[in-house]
């Protein structure tokens, strides 16, 4: 087989199409599933929570963060996909001195559909790739958006409330779905106060599901200290989730501009 370079330029050398897979990265976990990797996938994180049936069946190998590596060598995977902002650097450094580690690093939504094609290859499901990405490119290409944007704040954190910049992959969905990233010019995670959001005016202020699992309580608390604004709860995996996820993910942004943003 030819060697092949994950999103981060790593060589990656296999003999074969690969018969035991660890996923670290809960998103291309359930990737793999739907490329029918059932029997390879031998192990996967505690957070890896599609499909359900993996999620009950499937050996558990640590948090993406606090991997268990005694247990990922028991394993003795074939393959290891991981991610460069999931999982730890030192970890997957450990890992990749004895097992060829793909990594991912995907910043928009281009690069999380060459990724699926990129998995494709790596595990020789190319054909069943190569159709999902063309599934994914359909349903979004149907999906129109309005002009101008709204304006959004995106908030993944709390204590300190925490949003998106322009680099990440939530900020690309944010504009697939029709809404302007009030912070697109700053990078990464950065922090944000209450008297900041309150001063960029936006129309919107989406509270994401995860990694901090924001509730109607948290609603409530920020529509207290802000009140006008719009406060909108939504599913953070439809915004951060690349890989199949994305077939999905129209139909959701399509059902918030109906039913989800005229509440609050």
């Amino acid at each position: 087989m030819p060697d092949f370079i994950d999103n981060t330029g790593q060589i990656i050398s296999l003999t074969s199409n690969p018969s035991k897979i660890i996923s670290l990265v809960p998103s291309l976990t359930e990737l793999l599933f739907d490329l029918g990797m059932t029997e390879e996938v031998v192990g996967i994180t505690k957070f890896c929570v599609h499909p359900k049936g993996w999620f009950s069946k499937k050996i558990k190998v640590g948090g993406t963060k606090n991997l268990d590596i005694q247990r990922i060598h028991e394993l003795q995977p074939k393959l290891i996909i991981a991610s460069k902002e999931e999982n730890v650097k030192t970890q997957i450094e450990e890992l990749s001195v004895s097992y060829p580690v793909w990594i991912s690093d995907i910043h928009n939504v281009a690069e999380a559909l060459k990724a699926i094609e990129e998995i494709g290859l790596l595990t020789g499901k190319i054909e069943c790739a190569r159709e999902l990405i063309s599934s994914i490119t359909a349903k979004f290409s149907q999906f129109k958006t309005v002009d101008p944007k709204p304006k959004v704040i995106y908030l993944i954190w709390r204590d300190p409330y925490m949003t998106v910049g322009g680099d990440t992959f939530i900020s690309s969905m944010l504009e697939a779905a029709g809404f302007e990233n009030i912070y697109k010019k700053e990078h990464r995670y950065p922090s944000v106060t209450i008297r900041e959001m309150a001063a960029q005016k936006p129309d919107y202020i989406f509270l994401s599901s995860e990694p901090f699992p924001f509730k109607e309580k948290h609603v409530l608390e920020i529509t207290k200290e802000l009140p006008g604004e719009k406060v909108v709860l939504v599913d953070g995996e439809m915004f951060s989730w690349y890989g199949s996820r994305m077939l999905y993910a129209p139909s959701y942004f399509l059902n918030l501009w109906t039913y989800g943003l005229h509440g609050k």
